[in-house]
C-alpha cells in the first residue's frame, strides 16, 4: 500500500467540536496539508480505491449474514459544492453493484402526505451495502427553515427525530457518515458561470441558483443549527473543504477508506468444505 495521503486520522479532523458552529471559521480553500497538487491527488485516489475497493467487496460478501453491517454516506451542501462529483471520483472507486444511491429531490405529493423521514427510510441501504444520499433528510431543515416551508416548532422537532433516526440506523449497525461540502459563495459563482459558458453544462443550470444566492447567509445559518443540533457521536459530521474539486474527492474517499477499516472486515468463511470440492474439480471428466 502506498503513502497515506493525509497525516492525521481525517475523520477526526473534519469533525468540528460540539457546540456552536461557525461556518466562516472553515476555510473552504484549506488542503488539509495535502502536500501536492491535483496530479499527485489523483495518484493518491487511485492507490486509495484499490483498498477501498477491496474491503467493500468484503462487506458485500457479509451480506447475507446476521449482524451484517452497511454505511451510509450522506452528502449535503450549496448547489454546486460537488455531490455529483464525489459519487463519480470516490465513490466510483468501488463495484457499483454493491452501492446504492438515492437522490432526494423535491417531494411528491405522496411523499408530503407522510412524515419527512417516510421516503428517507426506503432508502436505507441494506446490510453488506455502501449506500449514499445526494442530499437527503437534512433537506427538510435546511430549505424548510430557510423557505419557511414549515412552522419553527416543526423544524425544532424534526432536529430531534433526525437524531433518534439516525441512532436508529447505528443500533441496527449502519455506519452514518455525513458531509457538509464546504464551499465559498465566490467558488459557487465561478461554478455556475462555467455552466452558462459550456453550453454542454446548460442542462444543469437553473436560474433559481442565482435566486437562492441571495439567501447565502440564511443557508449557513441553517447548515450551522442543523450541523450543531445533530453532531453526535454516533452519526458525527464531517466538514469537507470543497473549493477545490481533487481535494473534497481525495478527502471523501479518505474518509470511506477510514470507515471501512474500522469495521475491521474479514472475508466470510466457507460454508462447505474446501478440499472437497477441489477434489472434485480435479477428478472431474473432460467435458464436450
Amino acid at each position: 500500500m502506498g503513502p497515506m495521503p493525509f497525516a492525521d486520522d481525517l475523520c477526526d479532523r473534519l469533525r468540528p467540536a460540539n457546540g456552536p458552529i461557525d461556518l466562516t471559521a472553515f476555510d473552504p480553500r484549506d488542503v488539509l496539508d495535502f502536500e501536492g497538487d491535483k496530479d499527485d491527488a489523483g495518484k493518491e485516489l487511485a492507490e486509495i480505491g484499490e483498498e477501498l475497493a477491496d474491503l467493500q467487496e468484503r462487506l458485500f460478501a457479509h451480506r447475507g449474514d446476521p449482524g451484517a453491517r452497511s454505511i451510509l454516506l450522506v452528502l449535503q451542501g450549496m448547489d454546486t459544492s460537488g455531490k455529483g462529483g464525489v459519487i463519480r471520483h470516490a465513490v466510483g472507486l468501488v463495484d457499483p453493484q454493491g452501492v446504492r444511491i438515492t437522490s432526494f429531490k423535491a417531494p411528491t405529493p405522496e411523499e408530503l402526505a407522510h412524515d419527512f423521514l417516510w421516503r428517507i427510510r426506503k432508502g436505507v441501504p441494506g446490510p453488506g451495502y455502501l449506500g449514499v444520499f445526494d442530499r437527503s433528510h437534512y433537506e427538510d431543515v435546511l430549505i424548510g427553515r430557510v423557505r419557511e416551508l414549515a412552522p419553527p416548532e416543526e423544524i425544532e422537532r424534526r432536529y430531534t427525530a433526525i437524531t433518534s433516526f439516525e441512532r436508529e440506523l447505528a443500533d441496527h449497525g449502519v455506519v452514518v457518515v455525513k458531509c457538509l461540502l464546504h464551499i465559498s459563495p465566490e467558488e459557487q459563482r465561478e461554478r455556475l458561470m462555467a455552466r452558462l459558458d459550456d453550453e454542454s453544462k446548460h442542462w444543469k443550470f437553473n436560474p433559481g441558483d442565482i435566486d437562492e444566492r441571495a439567501r447565502w447567509s440564511d443557508y449557513r445559518a441553517a447548515y450551522e443549527v442543523a450541523v450543531e443540533r445533530t453532531h453526535t457521536a454516533h452519526a458525527p459530521w464531517h466538514i469537507v473543504p470543497s473549493d477545490r474539486k481533487w481535494l473534497r474527492d481525495l478527502a471523501v474517499a479518505q474518509l470511506l477508506l477510514e470507515t471501512f477499516r474500522s469495521l475491521e472486515l474479514t472475508w466470510p468463511i466457507a460454508d462447505f468444505d474446501v478440499a472437497e470440492q477441489r477434489a472434485r474439480l480435479e477428478q472431474e471428466a473432460p467435458l464436450a
